[in-house]
This record gives structure tokens, sequence and C-alpha cells, in this order.
């Protein structure tokens, strides 16, 4: 584990989100309590900010705050929940699977009526 830490504003700017975000995770327990140096400011090591990095791309899929919550708190308790964990993973990536095939018939439509509506307007040209 690498000894170097960030505050709270370096983690911000290394996740994209603000420092209110990140307490406001840290209160929901999507980010486990964060340790804090002697003047009690918040240390972010690498491994929170690869965390948050990964509940970030858990956000971007559509995956709730209470999975989410669900997920981390059984990312907490360790490796005998790795079913779990694998489970909800699985169930997400049918989603997204689903999610992408109907992005990519709602794209086939745009691009029909690109190729539909360019013949006319190369005509009037």
């Amino acid at each position: 584990m690498s000894t170097e830490s960030l505050t709270i504003k370096q983690a911000a700017e290394a996740t994209g989100l603000s420092v209110h975000t990140l307490r406001y995770y840290e209160g929901l327990g999507l980010i486990h309590p964060i340790d804090r140096a002697g003047n009690t400011h918040r240390r972010y090591t690498r491994e929170d900010i690869g965390w948050i990095q990964f509940l970030l791309k858990l956000r971007a899929t559509g995956m709730s705050i209470q999975d989410m919550q669900t997920y981390a708190e059984l990312q907490r308790q360790g490796d005998e929940t790795l079913q779990q964990r694998v489970a909800m993973l699985k169930a997400l990536e049918r989603e997204v699977e689903a999610h992408i095939a109907e992005l990519s018939g709602h794209l086939d439509l745009i691009r029909y009526k690109i190729a539909l509506y360019s013949e006319p307007v190369l005509e009037l040209a």
C-alpha cells in the first residue's frame, strides 16, 4: 500500500467529485470512514481513490445509490460476500447490455433517417 495520501481537495480533483460529494458518499457508507491526519483532516489513499472511481463507474452504469450502499457493505465484509457481489455485478451487466442494445437500435434509426433525408438535401444543393 502506498504511503502517499491526498487531502480531500486533492481527492476531489482526482475523482472529479466535489468535496461535498466526497463527504456525502462517506456519510452514506459508500466510502469507508477515511483515515484522518493529526489535524483531523481526511487523508485519502490511492486505494480510496480507486474505490471511488469504481463507485463512479457503478453509478454511471445506472446502479442505484441503495444498491451501491449494499455493494459497499458487502465489500467491507470481505471475501465471504464474493458470491453476492458477483451476482450483483452480473445483474448490472445484464442491465447495461440491454441498455446498450436499446441505444444501438436508436442509433440505427437515426442513421436510417440521416440517409433518408440526405438524398433530398443533396438534390437541393
